[in-house]
């Protein structure tokens, strides 16, 4: 028995939580049981709440600034979990790291330039793009024996004067994969070669599972290193995504110069007060959370992927080398995506991500997210053995 309770039911309705109080707007009924949008229904780490209960007790909130602490917490735990040594001047705080892709194809691109993304892949790489006008260029990823490859030779085909930016998503959502450093050295290769910037979203970097190793993208070379803008956050880890704690990591000085001025343009460099505080907070005592928590979560991955095979075997669970998402490919059970999302919505009574909003390679999927008490997963799971039978 561990020291933290993740069996623990916490109502979050009437929270303003995404995850719950938007059911109807989404899907069409509040009556579901909500496993989509990626935050856990775990509380957080108690070192974060217990920090911002201590600072509001101050009861004054003026302007802030980042401590010298909070970038150490930063730079130790990089070092600790990824064996990546950081300098602090590459580090500036960013509102969110789906904003930060927008800053960074606002900063780096214009209207006449592409961006190229793997599907099948978070939806906002898309999203974003083609919000600003630019081209979205799909290189879809190889599904190969139950797991995701990147594909370089069609990569190389579809690289032109106008691709610009290549934006990855290490690990992968919402596959899981955990990239390889020879295939992200790989891929640093084809983009320095090509004058092609890559953003490395690495939000799900610290949720990798025993045997699978995290590699930071810029840490596998020096061509990687000088070409690209790292993201990362302890966010997911920590579950604490609703208080914006991210940063972005920019080895290289003239890259790093442009971004840091386009954000200091508008004040997005400058974070809150608990931003600073939880982020710090996590990295500095939360490693005891985490290693429960994943093992937890690696404890339903395994139940997902049992009751499947034995009760529902036209479905089958991608094992994720890291987070809590598990990409379901239920593509025997013959269904058009309409009638699969169908079968969840109205039939099982679950919310679940369809994996059509993923693009290319997406349908007869759905994303499951297990960052839930075991007991929720297991009638999800009831919920739809009884809806196919």
């Amino acid at each position: 028995m561990g020291k933290y309770n993740f069996d623990q039911i916490i109502d979050r309705r009437g929270t303003n939580a995404l995850k719950t109080d938007v059911l109807k707007e989404r899907y069409g009924s509040e009556d579901l049981i909500p496993l989509w949008v990626a935050d856990m229904d775990f509380l957080s780490p108690p070192a974060v709440t217990e920090a911002i209960i201590e600072r509001a007790k101050h009861g004054l909130f003026g302007y802030t600034c980042p401590s010298q602490e909070y970038y150490n917490s930063i730079i130790n735990w990089v070092k600790r979990s990824h064996d990546w040594t950081l300098d602090q001047q590459w580090i500036t705080f960013i509102p969110g790291i789906v904003k930060g892709i927008a800053f960074v194809i606002d900063c780096f691109s214009t209207k006449e330039d592409h961006v190229i993304i793997q599907p099948p892949v978070y939806h906002p790489f898309r999203i974003i793009p083609s919000l600003h006008k630019r081209k979205v260029v799909d290189n879809p990823l190889v599904l190969e024996a139950g797991q995701y490859k990147m594909d370089l030779s069609d990569l190389k085909k579809r690289i032109d004067t106008s691709s610009k930016i290549l934006i990855l998503c290490n690990p992968h959502n919402p596959g899981g994969r955990v990239w390889t450093k020879e295939e992200l050295a790989d891929l640093a290769d084809v983009c320095y070669d090509n004058g092609i910037l890559v953003i490395s979203d690495e939000i799900h970097s610290d949720m990798a599972f025993e045997n699978n190793k995290h590699v930071p993208f810029a840490s596998v070379s020096e061509k990687a290193a000088q070409n690209s803008i790292t993201f990362m956050a302890p966010s997911k880890t920590f579950n604490i995504a609703g208080i914006v704690s991210s940063y972005s990591i920019i080895p290289n000085e003239k890259i790093r110069t442009k971004f840091n001025n386009y954000l200091k343009s508008s004040e997005l460099e400058e974070g809150h007060i608990f931003a600073y505080l939880a982020a710090q907070a996590a990295y500095e005592k939360g490693e005891e959370w985490l290693i429960e928590a994943k093992d937890y979560i690696w404890g339903n991955i395994q139940f997902v992927d049992q009751f499947l095979k034995t009760n529902i075997p036209q479905i089958k669970a991608m094992i994720p080398e890291a987070s809590f998402l598990v990409w379901l490919d239920c593509r025997e059970l013959d269904l058009t995506q309409k009638d699969l999302v169908s079968l969840f919505v109205k039939d099982a009574k679950l919310a679940l991500n369809d994996g059509m909003m993923f693009g290319k390679g997406g349908e007869g999927f759905m994303r499951l997210n297990v960052g839930s008490p075991r007991s929720v997963i297991e009638k999800a799971l009831n919920n739809l053995k009884a809806a196919i039978k």
